[in-house]
């Protein structure tokens, strides 16, 4: 007798011509729940920064919609103080494809006095949701579809695929769907909006596979690179502009790359030497501390946490 279970012998006839990798699975579940919004809503939105997670998101409505337009624009909430290479990247990607971006900056909210910052250098990371608020308000977005995934931070881990929102924007975690089965109710009344995430069962280590996977481009601080820093607080501070060395702090060049990019006030580097994605993968696989718990310096405030955050309309 022969056969699998029998001997060990598996007989490769009985075997599916294409065995689906967890990114198969992982790239059809996000496409579904991309079609489900363009089903669902009426007038949703995706959030796209030029940040990796956002490339990811992107590539997966291209291949959710393409050869049509996509059945919705691109929308950036901008604090004024991104990494220029992602900004040129941003731009450069969205002409490539055609689409429509929105852009609404923190400088307008500052402008029209929607948000004031207690000191210049503040970081305006958790003012972008008054900006996104408002951008939701003028559009009429009904949803938005962000690049958030669970293993990013606690709060983030809370979150139903099609988040819920209420009139003001607010989060509230005792007041969300059931998605049992995978089954996902956009439904709205004026005023109240989603917040969806197709991504939010990757992890770091899926998305950088993916990227390699599907040979996308990404802004090149993803990659080592040599960078002026300090040392500041158990993390390497970029010397910039708008981050110059302190007082008694040392100006280090060091082979750094960026976990995940925002604002420049708030985001850290960490010291590596990966310069392709099989290498940041391997670095990733070791890591101990999420991308924003390791690099972003307001996430780890009690003040400006995470959870506060999305309660008073962060994305």
């Amino acid at each position: 007798m022969s056969g699998p279970g029998v001997t060990g012998h598996v007989d490769n006839t009985l075997l599916p011509a294409h065995i689906r990798t967890h990114l198969d699975w992982l790239e059809s579940e996000a496409i579904h729940i991309l079609r489900e919004v363009a089903g669902q809503c009426a007038h949703p939105a995706l959030l796209f920064s030029g940040g990796k997670d956002s490339i990811v998101l992107l590539h997966l409505a291209v291949k959710a919609f393409r050869p049509a337009r996509f059945p919705f624009p691109l929308l950036h909430v901008d604090t004024g103080h991104n990494f220029p290479e992602v900004i040129e990247f941003r731009d450069r990607r969205v002409a490539e494809l055609g689409e429509r971006l929105i852009v609404r900056t923190i400088d307008e909210s500052i402008a029209r006095g929607r948000v004031v910052l207690r000191t210049p250098d503040e970081s305006r990371n958790k003012h972008q949701s008054v900006t996104l608020l408002d951008a939701i308000t003028e559009f009429g977005f009904d949803a938005c579809i962000g690049g958030a995934r669970r293993d990013e931070e606690k709060a983030r881990a809370k979150e139903r695929v099609f988040s819920f929102r209420d009139s003001w924007g607010q989060w509230d975690p005792k007041n969300q769907r059931p998605e049992l089965w995978n089954l996902y109710n956009a439904r709205v009344a004026a005023g109240e909006n989603m917040r969806v995430f197709p991504i939010s069962n990757w992890t770091e280590t899926d998305v950088w596979q993916y990227i390699g996977r599907e040979r996308l481009e990404v802004p090149s601080l993803y990659y080592a690179h040599e960078r002026p820093v300090v040392r500041r607080n158990g993390t390497l501070m970029p010397v910039t502009e708008l981050t110059p060395p302190r007082s008694g702090e040392e100006v280090e060049s060091v082979s750094v790359r960026f976990r995940t990019v925002g604002d420049i006030t708030c985001t850290c580097p960490v010291e590596s030497t990966a310069a392709d994605y099989d290498q940041i993968i391997l670095e990733t696989a070791g890591a101990t501390l999420t991308e924003r718990g390791a690099t972003r310096m307001d996430d780890q405030t009690s003040e400006a946490s995470m959870e506060q955050r999305k309660r008073e309309g962060y994305f």
